[in-house]
């Protein structure tokens, strides 16, 4: 008898005591669902283990039980038919991963866990979205990456699935995925930034969610460019600076003067303004990562009364109830009150309060993203400049000024946060005088 077998082999071998009184019950469960019960060998296929799952599932099984009772049909496999024809790993690394979440919003010490959904955790996830980008959307989350990456990402498993058209991501791989690529490269003639980010989502998704080691991904590789960036002259920046008032001058002159991205700027906390070492310090910025840069002379009496106007709604805020502000990675169980301290509320706070997309939880946010690139767009319709110029070009701008003014490229490199001097490098190729001063032949005519 199979099981009688398995027990006896089961015994030779080192596991836990809670293992081994565990794995033959499990066994008994996977051997009932076969005709037959257990006289022979046991079939393992990966049919017979994902429909042993879902019903362990769908009888309401939690997932760490659901991860016990794989990895007792992987040892049966190992012992009793000693070779390995499903790779349990896939399922290990999901149930690993639904037993985290659902320890994360079960209970802690016998109480319930005071987390604030979708700050380090799942939160409200939309039962209308296809599971694979429920899961995506969940383990980015528990990862603490930000909504925009989550969204980019999002938007690539779903379109992987459409191209598919099936939604059972696991079933496929890297030739699936070549596929798409090449789709995005020869049909949808995207660059390759664009393919590259699509990959990116991807193999985030079968990495880190379904625990899958992708291996080489044959695909026809987009056309490369040559990128450089939209910058301003200085005097372009000062011609679209003047028609720009309130808030929205303060915004652009700490994008433009501290090489702030958009993002970076909006997120601002006032404790991370320093006015006595006129510093400035980025946090969770790309990459998850922190830095300093400087905080202009010309700015910090603008800045100044921007907080004292935070001030005042934050004060009306409390008063009415709310006031409570995101803290990221949860520290609002660490730190319970921090939320309503006037140090952690944004710089540039929202205009009214609204609903986290991801906790529920009504409060004020940050100002939303439309706001400044709609202000800079009608400013730049008023002046006389012709180029394509965005929130993200005065990041471009301050970089390419401080090297034309002789700044290191190395100091440039870490205030703008770059991991590596080449990406840095790019702006040496859009100074007026890259290198040495050079002066063209037509002018000495």
């Amino acid at each position: 008898m199979s099981l009688a077998l398995f027990c006896q082999r089961l015994g030779r071998v080192e596991i836990s005591p809670n293992d081994r009184q565990w794995m033959p019950r499990w066994l008994e469960q996977y051997a009932s669902q076969e005709t037959g019960s257990a006289a022979e060998n046991l079939p393992v296929t990966e049919e017979r283990v994902l429909s042993f799952l879902r019903g362990l599932r769908d009888a309401g099984v939690p997932a760490w039980q659901r991860l016990q009772a794989a990895r007792a049909v992987e040892w049966y496999q190992t012992l009793v038919w000693e070779r390995a024809d499903v790779d349990f790993a896939c399922f290990k690394e999901k149930l690993g991963f639904l037993a985290e979440r659902e320890r994360r919003l079960g209970t802690v010490g016998g109480e319930a866990d005071p987390g604030m959904p979708g700050e380090g955790q799942i939160g409200e996830l939309d039962p209308t979205e296809p599971e694979p980008v429920r899961a995506l959307r969940a383990r980015m989350r528990l990862l603490h990456h930000p909504r925009t990456t989550e969204d980019t990402y999002v938007s690539w498993v779903a379109r992987f699935i459409r191209h598919l058209d099936d939604e059972r991501l696991e079933r496929f791989g890297e030739s699936e995925i070549g596929g798409f690529l090449t789709d995005l490269a020869v049909v949808s003639e995207v660059g390759s930034g664009t393919q590259n980010q699509a990959l990116s989502a991807l193999l985030f998704y079968y990495g880190k969610v379904l625990g899958r080691d992708l291996k080489f991904i044959q695909r026809v590789r987009a056309k490369s460019s040559k990128y450089r960036p939209v910058v301003l002259s200085q005097r372009e920046v000062a011609e679209l600076l003047s028609y720009l008032r309130g808030e929205s001058e303060t915004m652009f002159r700490l994008m433009y003067g501290s090489g702030l991205r958009h993002r970076e700027c909006r997120c601002l906390r006032i404790k991370d303004i320093c006015f006595d070492t006129r510093q400035i310090m980025v946090r969770d910025g790309k990459g998850q990562q922190d830095r300093v840069t400087v905080l202009p002379d010309s700015v910090a009496d603008a800045l100044r009364r921007q907080i004292a106007v935070v001030e005042s709604i934050h004060r009306e805020d409390i008063q009415d109830g709310h006031g409570r502000v995101y803290l990221p990675y949860a520290l609002h169980r660490k730190y319970p009150n921090a939320d309503r301290q006037l140090g952690w509320q944004y710089v540039f706070p929202s205009r009214k309060l609204s609903k986290d997309p991801r906790s529920g939880v009504w409060r004020r946010h940050h100002v939303h993203e439309s706001t400044f690139a709609s202000a800079m767009r009608r400013a730049l319709r008023r002046t006389a400049i012709t180029k394509p110029a965005t929130p993200h070009t005065l990041r471009h701008s301050f970089a390419t000024h401080l090297l034309e003014g002789g700044a290191d490229i190395r100091t440039v490199q870490e205030l703008l946060g770059h991991k590596d001097v080449a990406t840095t490098m790019i702006y040496t190729h859009v100074m007026n005088r890259p290198g040495l001063a050079v002066k063209s032949p037509v002018d000495s005519l």
